[in-house]
C-alpha cells in the first residue's frame, strides 16, 4: 500500500523536506520533477527532512514532460486551487499519483486544461488566504488518502 506524491517544481527547500519526511511516515513515495528551486543537497531541506532524508524513496524527473510520459498509464489526481471538486471525492486507489504544483504558481495552465476531469481542490474558508502551504497541502490529501486505502 503506498501512494505516490508528486511535486511539479517545487521551489521552497523546506517545504520538500518536510514532505520527505511525510512521504516516509506516511509509506509514500516521493517524486520530485525539475527544475527545482534548490539543490536536493541544501541543508533546508536536510534539516525539514531531519536525519530521515536519506531513507525517503524518491524518484527524480528532468521535467514534467519525462514524468508524464514514464507515468503516463498511473491513476492520478491533480490538486489546484482550480481544482471544482474537493479532495475528499479523490477515487484514492493503491499506487495512485497525486499531483502537486509549485508554491508560487501551482500546477501549470497546461497540466490543468488537459487534466481538468481529475483536478481537486482543498477549500478554504477565507477571502484573504489564496492557498495553503504545500507541506501542508500535501498532508491533507496524503491522509485522507491513507484512510481510504
Amino acid at each position: 500500500m503506498a501512494l505516490n506524491i508528486v511535486l511539479i517544481e517545487p521551489e521552497i527547500p523546506n517545504n520538500t523536506g518536510n514532505i520527505g519526511r511525510l512521504c516516509l511516515a506516511s509509506g509514500s513515495n516521493l517524486h520530485l520533477v525539475k527544475p527545482l528551486g534548490f539543490e536536493l543537497s541544501d541543508s533546508r531541506v536536510k534539516r525539514a527532512g531531519l536525519d530521515y532524508w536519506q531513507h525517503v524513496p524518491l524518484k527524480i524527473y528532468e521535467s514534467a514532460q519525462e514524468f508524464f510520459k514514464i507515468n503516463e498509464s498511473k491513476n492520478m489526481a491533480f490538486l489546484s486551487s482550480h481544482g471544482t471538486k474537493p479532495y475528499t471525492t479523490i477515487p484514492y486507489e493503491d499506487e495512485m499519483f497525486l499531483i502537486f504544483g509549485k508554491e508560487s504558481v501551482g500546477l501549470s495552465k497546461s497540466i490543468v486544461e488537459k487534466n481538468k476531469n481529475k483536478l481537486y481542490s482543498i477549500p478554504i474558508f477565507s477571502e484573504h488566504v489564496r492557498s495553503l502551504n504545500l507541506s501542508n497541502a500535501v498532508s491533507i490529501v496524503a491522509y485522507e488518502g491513507i484512510k481510504h486505502l
